[in-house]
């Protein structure tokens, strides 16, 4: 399929669905040295080259805002207390849709544990995280992650058309789906 990027904006910050984790895994917050982890992760499902490339660009997005890491990026850990997938409810702002929003950033699971039903409760605890903060909320992904667009679609979120590619890439989404996307 071809990579398109795309946008979907949620419209409010109520009724989000809550999903449990499943037996032997636990929902934590970032902790100052997770750097490490959240480059792994992202690294894993290839966001980023390498980790020092993935480690140069924490630092450049986040590193000044280490402090407010810790109540808005999300580890899951396993058994055994590795962390095994990520995402940060994080803030921003989307041209023509407003300042000031919510941003589901960086949503990654490592391939080994995708398929293990961990990322909607993922989404649910980083969606309660942007309830606090945001009545509104975004999050920008790519036509090649189709499965994880129907899940957002599924948690309200809309797709938001910002660009001339985004008709090709939302019709590209709509066959890979079978849904009905664009109303």
């Amino acid at each position: 399929m071809k990579r398109i990027r795309l946008a979907m904006v949620r419209k409010d910050m109520k009724d989000i669905p809550q999903y449990s984790l499943p037996a032997g895994f636990r929902i934590r917050l970032f902790e100052k040295g997770d750097e490490e982890n959240w480059a792994r992760i992202e690294t894993s499902v290839d966001e980023f080259e390498d980790e020092n490339t993935a480690l140069a660009r924490f630092e450049k997005e986040f590193g000044p805002y280490i402090d407010e890491m810790t109540g808005r990026c999300l580890f899951i850990e396993d058994e055994h207390g590795e962390a095994i997938a990520t995402t940060t409810a994080w803030h921003g702002n989307l041209e023509d849709f407003g300042e000031g929003l919510g941003r589901i950033h960086w949503v990654g699971v490592v391939p080994e544990y995708q398929g293990r039903k961990l990322s909607k409760p993922l989404l649910s605890e980083a969606m309660n995280i942007l309830a606090r903060h945001h009545s509104k909320a975004y999050l920008t992904s790519q036509t090649t992650s189709y499965q994880a667009i129907n899940m957002y679609l599924n948690y309200g979120f809309e797709p938001f058309l910002i660009s001339p590619t985004c008709e090709e890439a939302w019709t590209l989404v709509e066959r890979t789906l079978n849904r009905k996307i664009i109303k």
